[in-house]
């Protein structure tokens, strides 16, 4: 009897938690969910505006695209037009990007959190990779990587490091990325290791990297420069 009672409350269980899993809806249950920017409420997002307010600016922005951009140290300019640019954005899961290297310029090694990146090369040509989550020996992290001419195309997915480099040293490169998410979000390896604010301890650094407390502390000294716009 008590197994019986038993499987029978393992059957309502498995019923009830297979109704959860089946009667909620993944798609957007409206048109669009334009970005409140002004809102007070906070949510893991933007709360939407009000769909009478809304007009065909909220889903434009003159970005200028085809124009150069100034790149930055490292040789790179990210224009990332994202869902702070783009109220419309908002829990659309997209964002665009023109990247701009220099002669010999780089996109430093970085990932985004939350988007798998889908990048084509405009002008030019780059060396890019990426490297996976860690895996058992001998290829903890597996490094794979390309050499792009223009009209190639190169994904990089979720979560993981990569990068891209103009290896030719007289003409600069363009690219054009597409992000799975209206705020993919960037961490630029260096900078955030070395140019955290308050800075990382460099026992913790000098430990993790196997150098001295002194080469830490000449790599924090650095200006680390943002090239994301």
């Amino acid at each position: 009897m008590a197994s019986s009672c038993s499987f029978l409350l393992l059957a309502a269980l498995l019923a009830l938690v297979s109704w959860q899993a089946t009667s909620s809806d993944p798609s957007p249950l409206q048109d669009f969910c334009v970005a409140d920017m002004h809102s007070p409420v906070r949510v893991n997002g933007f709360v939407c505006k009000n769909p009478m307010d809304v007009n065909a600016d909220d889903f434009f922005k003159a970005a200028a695209l085809d124009k150069p951009r100034v790149t930055n140290k490292v040789g790179s300019n990210v224009t990332l037009i994202n869902v702070m640019q783009i109220a419309g954005l908002n829990t659309l899961g997209i964002s665009i990007a023109r990247i701009d290297y220099a002669p010999l310029g780089q996109n430093p090694p970085h990932t985004h959190p939350r988007a798998t990146e889908i990048l084509t090369v405009l002008e030019g040509t780059l060396y890019v990779g990426f490297v996976t989550s860690n895996l058992p020996a001998p290829n903890r992290n597996k490094f794979l990587s390309k050499v792009l001419n223009k009209g190639d195309v190169f994904v990089f997915p979720v979560g993981l490091i990569h990068f891209q480099f103009n290896p030719n040293p007289h003409q600069p490169a363009i690219a054009i990325a597409a992000l799975s998410s209206q705020n993919p979000g960037a961490i630029t390896i260096a900078n955030a290791v070395f140019g955290s604010d308050p800075a990382i301890s460099d026992d913790v650094l000098a430990k993790a990297f196997q150098v001295e407390k002194n080469t830490i502390d000449w790599l924090q000294a650095q200006f680390w420069e943002n090239n994301h716009n």
